[in-house]
């Protein structure tokens, strides 16, 4: 996206229109299309979070040929546009019930993306709206608190198992860290993904993921007797984000 496409003293306004559109939203309620006006104003609050990220390396988020497909199916699909389904082959199997999985190479901005993604739509109150967790800090909550609890079903010291998710999207998949106590990060993720799995089904809550391996990578590093991970996959969104490093 071109810098000087929505001037500094406008970024107010824009995002005070995208914000009155996201309060209309709910996680189940789906409309038809998205219209070029509407895009243009999300797409700008977009590139306003994802600039804002990016500050601290003193870059500027930008919207290419490698990255804009993704985000306009992005973009419709937190909108509950069911145009978001049209974006892609159909073939591609990409329904706005699924969650998403950004597969990709090392540098191809999946996590700047997905941070964007949830400043925007914080900022805009959607109920889409998801936190960041990193695979490296999943790991140090359970180093601490031995359970998931808080980035699962998150009943902390609540009684009668009162449950309160909250969607989420974890990060950096497959890197392998640290043994806690004979426990690896495959099988904490592992873990996590299959309790995410009966949230999303039960509680309406999303659980995205972004990932270096491919979609046939990401199914064989999960591979068991069992199936019990990749047989979930087939809830998510498995998008390819191509494009060289941005590092």
């Amino acid at each position: 996206m071109k810098k000087n496409e929505y001037p500094e003293k406008r970024i107010g306004q824009v995002i005070a229109e995208a914000q009155a559109m996201g309060q209309s939203l709910t996680t189940t309620k789906f409309f038809d299309f998205m219209s070029d006006f509407s895009y243009a104003r999300h797409l700008a609050c977009l590139c306003e979070a994802g600039t804002q990220i990016l500050a601290r390396e003193n870059k500027t988020f930008v919207v290419d040929e490698s990255n804009e497909q993704v985000i306009r199916f992005l973009i419709h699909y937190f909108n509950r546009c069911r145009s978001a389904e049209t974006i892609y082959p159909a073939d591609k199997g990409y329904k706005l019930h699924k969650n998403i999985a950004l597969c990709g190479d090392v540098g191809a901005g999946k996590t700047v993306l997905m941070q964007a993604f949830s400043v925007y739509l914080r900022r805009i109150n959607s109920p889409m709206q998801f936190l960041n967790l990193s695979v490296g800090q999943m790991v140090n909550y359970y180093t601490l608190h031995n359970n998931l609890d808080k980035y699962t079903y998150n009943e902390d010291d609540s009684k009668a198992f009162q449950y309160s998710p909250i969607n989420i999207c974890l990060n950096d998949i497959g890197l392998d860290l640290t043994n806690f106590y004979g426990t690896g990060t495959k099988d904490l993720c592992s873990e996590f993904l299959f309790a995410r799995a009966e949230i999303w089904q039960f509680y309406d809550k999303y659980c995205h993921m972004t990932t270096n391996l491919s979609a046939t990578q990401l199914k064989e590093y999960f591979k068991d007797d069992y199936s019990r991970i990749n047989d979930r996959f087939k809830y998510y969104n498995l998008i390819h984000l191509s494009g060289e490093s941005r590092r």
